[in-house]
């Protein structure tokens, strides 16, 4: 239990005694006040609890307060009734030197939860089609998956990553069409793939120009697939399972005749205009979907419906599937066909990723695979790094586009936020290496209590005391870019204590012994914060 929690747990308990058996509507809060002076902590349980106990807030409060002095003894200095009954909690410095010690002793395991419940997650993301290299847009894809990847397993879920690729259909004969063309020195098709890379492909296959498309597909798709992997390996990003969509139209009977059959016998089959179509508008679709068109050929939606069979077949408790905006309305076709196989179709969720603009200078490029005029993730990781480019894609909410601006991610200034970061990792690191390995040694061996804190000192611990909390909220709102904007506030708190706060030869010993601390307690949650986004924490820069 984190020192937060376990005032939480004191402010609950506290509460729970006033209440006399009854149920207040709501959990009481403990926040940080918004205004300086305003208390360590806040609490709106007395205005919760008024109701119940039939009490003015401002009186409740009062009871509270004596509830927590008796219960919270030396930890609390005081308590303070503000506005129509909220209670001000002042906490003394020998709690913000215990609460250091727990940060340390938590070690490597600081921020890591335990789920209630834990689920095993399938989470799919990227799966761009094999046509081509992955773009800049991709780029954000990787990293909120992997990102999204790493919170969920440190709040307590099982997670395997998985990526899906299109291999069939018509966008792979495009491809094909594309290649042979540029083999015989020609233009692509109107509706085929523009970029250099189809030259370089076509010069990869050799015969490409007399080969019959169904020949080229498979290398062309190969080559494409093992270019995407490369650049994953390069961007950090590893995936446990790479599914094809091949796979699902193999064997006799296929994935997909089995779940056609299953959605047949369940009578959520009709035939129409020679179309076979799936009744989604039972479950919640705005219109019905064609599963095998009047040609015979299934459609996209028939493989998804047998992918996310498959997927369920395995048992997972939730299924994540990272989309780009303009697939909104794939999700409630999803939910839909999931729903139609007899499943819980809120097992289902797709966060939707907007898009992602490169500007240089007065520039802002948008992009397109298939005309050819694009950025790709390898050209942006060689302009600017993998670090910058993961921490740009992820710091901003996914549901708002991002602008990333190659200038601001070159700088290394305190203008970039990545770069400030890191800095803040490698400035611990030479004070650390100033102080010594045996006088750092020394601080961590023992508990440290200065007569008094340092505003800046409290401050510090309170952010640090405050990463669990935004591991959590990450998670449950599959919001990575909380933890980039953690890990910039953490950074920009440790830059104000290091103004105000000498470390090394700050008299007496136990100052500096709790300032050595609070810098290894610091760096080493830096370095926890910047691994969730999969950047890097140097220790020189």
């Amino acid at each position: 239990m984190t020192p937060i929690a376990a005032l939480r747990a004191a402010v609950e308990a506290a509460a729970g005694g006033l209440a006399n058996g009854g149920s207040p509507r709501s959990r009481p809060t403990l926040e940080r006040p918004k205004q300086a002076g305003h208390g360590d902590y806040a609490t709106n349980a007395a205005l919760v609890l008024a109701p119940v106990v039939g009490a003015k807030p401002r009186d409740v409060a009062e009871q509270l307060g004596d509830a927590l002095r008796a219960s919270l003894g030396e930890a609390l200095d005081r308590v303070e009734v503000a506005g129509p009954g909220f209670l001000n909690l002042f906490l003394t410095d020998g709690w913000y030197a215990g609460a250091v010690d727990w940060v340390l002793d938590a070690g490597d395991a600081f921020g890591r939860l335990t789920a209630d419940p834990a689920e095993r997650v399938n989470l799919e993301f990227v799966s761009a089609n094999p046509t081509g290299p992955l773009t800049a847009a991709s780029g954000r894809h990787a990293a909120y998956g992997d990102a999204l990847g790493r919170i969920l397993t440190l709040a307590g879920h099982t997670v395997e990553r998985e990526y899906y690729f299109n291999d069939e259909g018509g966008q792979v004969r495009r491809l094909a069409a594309s290649i042979k063309a540029r083999a015989r020195g020609e233009e692509p098709p109107e509706d085929g793939y523009q970029g250099d890379y189809v030259k370089e492909l076509a010069d990869e296959i050799p015969g490409s120009a007399d080969m019959e498309l169904d020949e080229i597909v498979p290398q062309g798709v190969a080559l494409v697939v093992a270019r995407i992997r490369r650049t994953l390996d390069a961007y950090r990003v590893t995936f446990d399972r790479w599914f094809t969509e091949r796979t699902l139209h193999e064997g006799s009977p296929s994935p997909i005749d089995r779940a056609l059959k299953q959605l047949e016998d369940q009578g959520h089959l009709y035939r129409s205009e020679g179309a076979l179509w799936l009744r989604t508008t039972t479950f919640g679709d705005d219109k019905d979907r064609v599963l095998i068109r009047s040609s015979g050929e299934p459609t996209y939606f028939a493989a998804d419906v047998a992918y996310h069979e498959e997927k369920l077949e395995r048992g997972y408790d939730r299924l994540i599937n990272v989309l780009g905006s303009d697939h909104h309305g794939y999700v409630a076709r999803v939910k839909a066909g999931i729903a139609a196989l007899g499943a819980d179709p809120d097992r289902f969720e797709a966060p939707l990723l907007q898009f992602v603009h490169i500007v240089e200078g007065e520039s802002r490029a948008s992009m397109s695979k298939r005309r050819g005029d694009f950025v790709t993730l390898d050209e942006l990781i060689g302009e600017i790094g993998v670090d910058a480019t993961r921490w740009f894609m992820l710091s901003r909410s996914h549901d708002s586009t991002v602008d990333l601006d190659l200038e601001l991610a070159k700088q290394q200034s305190s203008e970039n936020p990545v770069y400030y970061v890191q800095y803040a990792h490698a400035r611990i690191h030479s004070v650390l290496a100033k102080a010594g390995e045996e006088r750092v040694a020394a601080a961590l061996g023992r508990t440290a209590r200065p007569d008094e804190l340092h505003e800046s000192e409290r401050e510090l611990v309170r952010k640090l005391l405050a990463f669990p909390d935004e591991v959590a909220e990450a998670a449950e709102r599959r919001g990575p870019h909380r933890i980039a904007a953690y890990a910039l506030e953490l950074a920009q708190t440790f830059t104000a204590f290091y103004r105000d706060c000498q470390v090394v030869g700050s008299t007496p010993e136990a100052v500096e012994d709790l300032r050595l601390r609070l810098c290894v307690a610091t760096q080493r949650t830096i370095a926890s914060a910047l691994d969730l986004l999969g950047v890097g924490a140097p220790d020189t820069m």
